[in-house]
């Protein structure tokens, strides 16, 4: 039995079908809202062997140590502009940490969802490391990206104490599109938010650059496809690998306007891009660039080759976007 927090979310609803068409008895923590949102679509075709609410985790797990394999914990508060920090601190930060000592407790693995967005502006660079020091000089740029550095910091510092999961790994996802993001409001990926507008026919509407390196459109991400994430995860638990802090990207990094004109490709149109200013409020801690170090990755081992923007974009738009309910 593989616990996935957060498995009605984007990324965790991916896992957790993988996991349970891989024969795996999967239980989803995660709460729903209103039927409006839609969130319980993410799991219409996935064969659950439990739904538990976030509320009641702690009591499911004393219930069910011994039928529990690992924990994969995808659950957080993902949103960059939230701005209760209290709230981010407790489900980003101590849900993380009980759940690290509970698997230390039980000696169970755990693999959980750090983010790209702990490397702030990128002026360090985009390595993956365990050391503390090298953590603890990551300056991330809002409360989400310092949630997930803080716990990244007490994750290793445990490990260092020898007080860490017999496998655990710390999953920094960069810029993830793909389908069951739906739900996620203003938070969903770029694709996401173009593809209504392309399929009308019309211009996408894309930042300007403020930067004299980059032209307009040519601001470059590591995009990847969910479903590449979900990969990372279950040749994680397959193969008893010991991540640590690991990145997750496609370690290649491309436009904007690549990424339109992947969409506008997908849709058999020619691309259409309207530019406009970058808001003030967030020009000075714009990313102009990301791009995962997949180095460890691969040195563990890792070989599968990741999903290009047109082809994972093309797959993304027939298989979910441009479907009818």
């Amino acid at each position: 039995m593989i616990i996935v927090t957060g498995g009605a979310g984007f990324i965790g609803s991916n896992i957790a079908a993988r996991l349970a068409a891989d024969g795996r008895d999967v239980v989803v923590v995660d709460s729903f809202g209103d039927s409006s949102l839609g969130k319980w679509r993410n799991l219409r075709d996935v064969d659950v062997a439990d739904i538990v609410s976030p509320e009641n985790l702690f009591a499911f797990l004393e219930k069910a140590w011994r039928d529990i394999d690992g924990i994969v914990h995808m659950g957080a508060i993902s949103s960059t502009t939230e701005t209760d920090v209290d709230l981010v601190v407790e489900t980003n930060f101590r849900l993380s940490r009980d759940l690290w000592d509970w698997c230390v407790a039980w000696q169970r693995p755990l693999i959980y969802a750090s983010s790209a967005a702990t490397y702030g502006d990128g002026a360090l660079g985009f390595v993956d490391s365990n050391d503390r020091e090298d953590l603890r000089a990551l300056k991330p740029l809002n409360a989400y990206g310092w949630s997930k550095k803080a716990f990244d910091l007490y994750a290793a510092r445990r490990a260092a104490e020898g007080a860490a999961p017999p496998r655990w790994s710390g999953l920094k996802f960069f810029n993830v599109y793909g389908p069951n993001e739906g739900h996620k409001g203003a938070q969903k990926s770029v694709v996401a938010h173009m593809y209504p507008i392309a399929a009308r026919g019309e211009a996408v509407r894309l930042f300007k650059s403020h930067h004299p390196d980059y032209a307009d459109g040519g601001q470059l991400r590591d995009f990847i496809c969910v479903r590449d994430c979900v990969d990372v995860v279950s040749w994680l638990l397959d193969e008893d690998i010991q991540g640590g802090v690991l990145n997750v990207g496609t370690g290649k990094a491309r436009t904007f306007a690549d990424l339109a004109g992947a969409l506008f490709a997908a849709l058999g149109a020619k691309p259409a891009i309207t530019y406009v200013d970058t808001p003030i409020e967030i020009r000075d801690k714009y990313q102009y660039f990301t791009q995962a170090d997949t180095t460890r990755l691969r040195a563990l081992g890792y070989e599968r080759q990741f999903t290009t923007i047109e082809a994972g974009v093309a797959d993304y738009v027939r298989s979910d976007l441009a479907r009818v309910e």
